[in-house]
Formats: structure tokens, C-alpha cells, sequence
């Protein structure tokens, strides 16, 4: 394979470098930041780049932004994340496109070179490959933004109201609604939360902590 490398820790770069060699692949550039990132993959137009996520200047996620803006540039440039952590927010966007050719691996968990490796080929090749800590993570990340996905603008708008501890009628009179009209919203917030009526829990309460997760 031909490669691109994104990591900042000089040690790790160089230690990618040399295993990559020393199977038989080929490193096109190593570099430390985002910018050197999307230069040297447009340069060289590599099978696969490793990118660390957190690089120079603000140690962030400078590799995930720069990977999200080299697969809008160049579609199916085939990206393997390699970091000690998980960035929900642009890790989503990355794997929004559904495209193929993305991994996502942390270092303290492959237990194999064999298995990173394979991990690299596999990506090259347009598969998805996920460490299933990441998925979990990135599950947990879209469930909580997606919980009040199904309500209307006015349902959440009443939700709001719910969360800073307002009555139905207090509900009522701030958005110049009817009582019974209140009650409707409030009842079909419930139904859209999966809050069925329950004798042990309070599901305005329930429905209010959905909303501050969110």
C-alpha cells in the first residue's frame, strides 16, 4: 500500500514508518499537522492515511476536521483514524457519507500489529472498520442528539418551558395556549419519548432529563 501518515508524537511517526516499511508498504510522507495533512494527500494521492486526531497547533481535533475536508475534496479518499480517544461530534460527520474507506481504531487497544494492519488493508480497500469502543461511544453520542428528534418545534418549545419547571397552566399562559391544548403537547411529548404511564415514575421528570441530555 502506498501511505500517508498524520502524527504529531515524532516517536509513534516513526515507529509507523518503519513497521510500514518493513512489511513491504510504502510511506509517502509522514507528517505532524492537519495542514501538512491535506497537503501531502493531495500531492501524492495515497491508498490510505493514518491520522492521528489531536495534532499542532491546539491539540484538539485538527486530523479528524482535516479528513472530513479531504473526503469532501477528494471522495473516497480512504482515511484510518488513530488516536487515543473518541471525538463524537466530527466522527459522526466523517462516517455520515456512508462511503466506505474509513476506520476508526484506538492505539490502546489493538493488541496486534497483524490486526492493525489488516485494519489498513481493509480500509484501503472502501471497508468501514470500527473499534467497537468507538461504536459504542458514537452509539451513545447519536442517541442522545436524535432523542428529540420526533417532537415539533412547539412540543419542544413546551419541553423547554417543562425544564425550567413551569406548570401546564404557567406552560399555557406563556405561549397563549388553551390548557387543553397544553395537556396535548404534553401528552404526545410522552408518546414520542417512549414514557409510557407508570405508577413508579414520574414521567414529566423523566421527559425534562431527556431534554437536558439532549
Amino acid at each position: 500500500m502506498r501511505v500517508v501518515i498524520a502524527e504529531d508524537s515524532a516517536i509513534l511517526r516513526a515507529g509507523l514508518v518503519e513497521l510500514l516499511n518493513l512489511r513491504g508498504h510504502e510511506v509517502l510522507a509522514a507528517v505532524a499537522d492537519g495542514e501538512s495533512l491535506c497537503a501531502a494527500v493531495r500531492e501524492h494521492r495515497p491508498d490510505v492515511s493514518i491520522v492521528d486526531i489531536r495534532m499542532p497547533p491546539t491539540h484538539t481535533d485538527e486530523g479528524l476536521r482535516a479528513s472530513i475536508a479531504l473526503r469532501a475534496e477528494l471522495p473516497g479518499c480512504a482515511i484510518l483514524l488513530f488516536s487515543q480517544y473518541v471525538e463524537t461530534q466530527y466522527a459522526t460527520e466523517l462516517l455520515a457519507d456512508r462511503a466506505g474507506g474509513v476506520g476508526y481504531l484506538l492505539k490502546d487497544r489493538v493488541a496486534e500489529v497483524s490486526d492493525f494492519l489488516d485494519a489498513l488493508r481493509r480500509v484501503a480497500d472502501g471497508e468501514t472498520v470500527l473499534d467497537p469502543e468507538v461504536v459504542s461511544q458514537l452509539f451513545t453520542a447519536t442517541r442522545k442528539t436524535d432523542a428529540l428528534a420526533g417532537l415539533t418545534p412547539r412540543e419542544r418549545e413546551v419541553l423547554g418551558l417543562m425544564a425550567e419547571g413551569r406548570s401546564n397552566s404557567a406552560i399555557a399562559a406563556r405561549l397563549f395556549l388553551s390548557a387543553g391544548s397544553v395537556e396535548k403537547y404534553v401528552s404526545s411529548i410522552f408518546g414520542k419519548l417512549a414514557l409510557p404511564q407508570s405508577e413508579g415514575d414520574n414521567r414529566r421528570v423523566l421527559a425534562v432529563l431527556r431534554y437536558l441530555e439532549s
